[in-house]
């Protein structure tokens, strides 16, 4: 099942288990059964203290990993390889009495759930795809809680083996929560997210916490590669540096496959936000997660500090402050789409994409990602549809040629979206004008991708720098905005290239510029401090 160099790593990592795991595998006599079955004697054949044992779960194949004489457990309704073989290793290691590795106040609130509202348990189950870059967080999320917390019980269902569930209830995109039987939520979760949906006093807690918090020489807004990038430059001068996030790596997260950063030939975006987060860490910078930035309150003088205030409460202050918030996926605004997200309105193809097997979908957007959003597409569904808004497609001309290959891919340009129309529960058509001839069309599908590109998330900073008419952050060459001590970096500014190491390559420049802008104006008040 495994090739030797995989059972090899696996094996070391498997000498750091402390403690007995059981692998309880319930088996049926399907083609994945028996996948599954290769696996579990795989990994139980690496580890003198993994024993394997039959189970009886309603859901085959399934097996759960539990603690040798304990309820401690996380459960797997998948072959979890792919993006999810990660979540299964951690599982044995945390299983196994390896050490959760978070933050003690996080893990204590986590040990402290006490499911009082759910009959003392709280049961979740996570619905993913093996081919989804966003799932593995959620996923290993849940389990890292479950091993903290026996009260918690958690399994991730790979929607493609379980596509009657995923059917029944009507799931669109992953991964999809549940919990005790209930929709919980979609989308990429933290630990501190699910923590503040299930604790309402979490935020509040956070706020307070953040209150006695000392003035910062550099506060970085947002963790992608340019938040990364300028904390790390900071670090090293030696000055106090913090990062606000909502979720470190920001758009990173969300992207499949990186083949053009000098000196990687390949990687993916969660593997290289890993590699960030940890970095930025080395230095001791002070990250703080979960938190979203409300507003911006410049120095009410000059060498004063700036503020940024906090959708919990907290206010955070800074000499400096380098503004690197990011950007989203840009939304087509018509009618039916924001009813229907995550109801057939979906924005990532590579993590919703196998949920729409044998389907028809379409594809807005007639760019690079739009283009190879229909190529992968097109292997997986009955047929695409691309609707570009253009005379003509702006992606590259090799995939243009590939996509007008592909028997099951049709092509219109001119073609503006006017309406996606469904029932509610459920997207069931996609409606357009030819731009050309004025004629209305109609296209009944299961879902649509949205591609036509990203959105700065700076509505929160309107009146307090000088935005484009795009909303995009004025900046310089080196990165400052229109208020003193305030900088910015990444695709959030008016730097015309969203590209990775274009953006690494502005925040450090923006941290650069933030020291020489904190040496300037600290010395005259150091030259006077030693006169006097």
């Amino acid at each position: 099942m495994l090739d030797a160099d995989l059972k090899t790593q696996l094996a070391a990592y498997l000498e750091k288990l402390q403690q007995p795991i059981e692998l309880v595998a319930s088996l049926d006599d399907s083609d994945a059964a028996r996948e599954l079955d290769g696996l579990l004697a795989d990994i139980a054949s690496l580890s003198p203290k993994i024993s394997r044992t039959t189970g009886d779960d309603a859901r085959k194949p399934s097996f759960l990993i539990r603690r040798a004489g304990t309820d401690i457990e996380v459960g797997f309704a998948a072959v979890p390889l792919g993006h999810e073989f990660t979540s299964l290793v951690l599982a044995l290691l945390q299983v196994g009495g390896h050490p959760v590795k978070i933050d003690e106040a996080l893990a204590e609130q986590v040990r402290a759930l006490d499911g009082a509202a759910s009959n003392g348990q709280l049961a979740f189950e996570t619905y993913m795809s093996l081919h989804c870059q966003s799932c593995p967080d959620t996923v290993q999320a849940l389990n890292a809680m479950s091993v903290l917390n026996p009260r918690i019980k958690h399994v991730a269902i790979d929607g493609a083996l379980f596509q009657a569930e995923v059917e029944a209830k009507e799931i669109l995109s992953v991964p999809t929560i549940y919990m005790n039987g209930t929709e919980f939520d979609a989308g990429r979760l933290s630990i501190e997210q699910i923590i503040a949906k299930l604790d309402n006093g979490a935020a509040a807690r956070a706020a307070e916490a953040l209150k006695d918090t000392a003035p910062f020489d550099v506060l970085i807004v947002g963790g992608g590669p340019s938040g990364a990038a300028a904390a790390i430059y900071a670090a090293r001068k030696g000055i106090r540096t913090g990062i606000i996030t909502e979720r470190f790596g920001g758009q990173v997260l969300d992207t499949m496959a990186i083949e053009n950063f000098p000196s990687v030939e390949y990687t993916e975006g969660p593997k290289l936000a890993a590699s960030l987060e940890a970095h930025v860490r080395q230095y001791g910078v002070e990250i703080i997660t979960a938190q979203r930035a409300k507003a911006l309150h410049p120095a009410a003088r000059e060498g004063g500090l700036v503020g940024v205030e906090l959708d919990s409460g907290a206010t955070l202050q800074a000499k400096t402050v380098i503004l690197s918030p990011g950007a989203r996926w840009r939304q087509t605004g018509v009618p039916g789409e924001s009813e229907h997200r995550n109801k057939g309105v979906t924005y990532c193809p590579h993590c919703d994409g196998p949920l729409f097997k044998g389907k028809k979908v379409a594809v807005i957007g007639g760019g690079n990602s739009g283009v190879e959003a229909a190529i992968d597409l097109a292997g997986i569904v009955e047929h695409v549809t691309l609707l570009e808004f253009d005379g003509k497609l702006r992606a590259d001309d090799v995939l243009q040629r590939k996509l007008k290959s592909l028997p099951n891919a049709t092509v219109h340009v001119n073609a503006q979206t006017t309406e996606m129309r469904g029932d509610g529960s459920k997207l069931q058509s996609l409606h357009f004008t030819d731009r050309s001839s004025g004629e209305t069309r109609a296209v009944d599908l299961a879902g649509v991708f949205v591609q036509i590109g990203l959105l700065p998330n700076t509505e929160w900073l309107k009146g307090a720098v000088e935005l484009s008419p795009r909303g995009e952050i004025v900046i310089d060459d080196r990165g400052h905005t229109s208020v003193p001590g305030v900088f910015a970096a990444g695709d959030a500014t008016t730097e015309p290239f969203k590209q990775i190491v274009v953006a690494m390559g502005a925040g450090s420049t923006a941290a650069l510029s933030a020291f020489d802008f904190l040496i300037r104006h600290s010395a005259p008040a150091e030259s006077e401090a030693k006169a006097a």
